[in-house]
């Protein structure tokens, strides 16, 4: 007779249920189920809040204050750019070979420009858009220098086509090379604006879930309570207050990072933004001041852009949108502010001088070394609005460093909170577990 040897088949998902139903209905298997779930929640809070809030350390250290930092080389571009222009028909008014004062701040500025340039174009600041705006402006930033060459050569020789050359560079300036770095200028800033409202992101994900573990904590030491009449369980108990101060802790300092991220904003760029607007409308003015005595009497159109700067420049969007910052700031708005008095009152002398035939005296007035010429005004007005700018950066940079220290610790903090929330919660059952052995 042959045997036969029965061989039993591995055991399915539904084979097993029964057996999980049965020992769920038991406390030990209530407990088993009880650690497994605290425990990933646990493992769940603790990777999101401590990768959430590295992901807001990076950003704060990275992609902020490296877009605060391309926002300034801008605005220097523009700054250079704009002065450079300015520098220029100032000097060609001195008639002959100018200044050498004029002809190194020219130079300087064009060095300068350069520079902000090549830190913009490896920066890649505004992305696609600004490696458009990059590539025009590097491109044709030799064109405005040999236009303006161009013209300093016959302006030596005394030769009025000099005149046609510089308009021509001024032009180059006014109708390509600043819309292109405005364009560079409105790109970064948006970037700015993502990396610091990224970063000031609240940390929703890891607070809910935190409180989801909390929730599940309380949850479990009530059962704990009912099986076994004992109303505190150290472990649990220690789980419990490590998750309430890991949400704690992930969200107070994510309140204080939006905070000085916001303070970075209102108190840093946001006005710099503004003054720097303001200082490139003047420098626009000054040059304009200067075209309308290179004209010769065909300046009307000059006369008519530098009246839209000084608009700019006193206007609601101009300083008073910064006269109620703080004092350091209002203090240096309020000396530019009588600065532009000053000059408007002057260029109404030198318009009168001009129309009145007294050109010589115009064009002293304009770029002569007194303290009542509009070139001496300009200089004491723009080196306020420099002050300014340079108060508001350094106020940016202070606010986003703190932004950067409310975050510090925080993800080693929610780490090591996790870990305790973990140990605490199997410790804490484990001991109620092993009476039932």
């Amino acid at each position: 007779m042959v045997g036969v040897t029965l061989v039993r088949g591995p055991a399915t998902v539904a084979t097993r249920l029964p057996g999980v139903r049965r020992r769920l209905r038991r406390t030990p298997g209530r407990l088993a189920l009880a650690t497994a779930v605290l425990v990933v929640l646990g493992l769940a809070t603790g990777v999101a809040g401590a990768l959430g809030v590295r992901q807001r350390i990076d950003l704060v250290n990275g992609a902020v204050a490296r877009s605060g930092d391309l926002t300034v080389a801008v605005q220097r571009l523009y700054r250079a750019l704009s002065d450079a222009d300015a520098t220029a028909a100032s000097a060609f008014l001195t008639g002959g070979v100018e200044p050498v004062a004029l002809r190194e701040r020219y130079q300087s500025d064009i060095d300068d420009a350069a520079a902000a340039l090549a830190l913009v174009s490896a920066g890649r600041a505004g992305g696609d858009r600004g490696d458009a705006a990059v590539a025009q402006i590097t491109t044709e930033l030799p064109v405005y220098t040999g236009l303006v060459e161009t013209a300093r050569v016959y302006n030596r020789q005394g030769v009025p086509i000099g005149g046609a050359y510089l308009r021509e560079a001024s032009g180059l300036m006014r109708e390509r090379l600043l819309p292109a770095v405005q364009r560079l200028s409105e790109a970064t800033a948006r970037e700015l604006d993502d990396a610091r409202d990224r970063a000031a992101a609240f940390p929703w994900f890891a607070v809910l879930l935190g409180l989801l573990t909390i929730a599940a904590l309380v949850a479990v030491q009530r059962y704990l309570a009912r099986t076994t009449n004992r109303v505190l369980n150290i472990g649990l108990v220690a789980a419990t207050a490590a998750t309430v101060g890991l949400v704690l802790w992930l969200g107070v300092s994510a309140v204080l990072a939006a905070g000085r991220l916001d303070a970075s904003r209102e108190q840093g760029s946001e006005p710099v933004a503004r003054l720097a607007g303001v200082r490139v409308a003047a420098l626009q003015a000054r040059a304009d001041e200067a075209h309308t005595l290179i004209a010769r009497g065909n300046g009307a159109r000059f006369e008519e852009d530098y009246v839209r700067a000084m608009a700019d420049v006193t206007g609601r969007s101009g300083l008073p949108a910064v006269s109620n910052a703080d004092p350091a700031t209002r203090n240096s708005v309020d000396a530019a502010t009588g600065e532009v008095r000053r000059w408007l009152a002057a260029h109404q002398e030198l318009r009168a001088l001009d129309d009145g035939g007294e050109y010589a005296r115009a064009v002293a007035a304009a770029v002569g070394t007194g303290p009542e010429s509009t070139a001496s005004i300009f200089n004491q007005l723009d080196a306020h609005l420099a002050d300014a700018i340079e108060h508001n950066g350094e106020r940016f940079d202070r606010d986003v460093h703190r932004a950067a220290g409310a975050l510090a610790g925080a993800d080693t903090a929610v780490a090591v909170l996790a870990t305790l929330l973990i140990v605490g919660a199997a410790l804490g059952i484990q001991r109620r577990l092993a009476e039932y052995r």
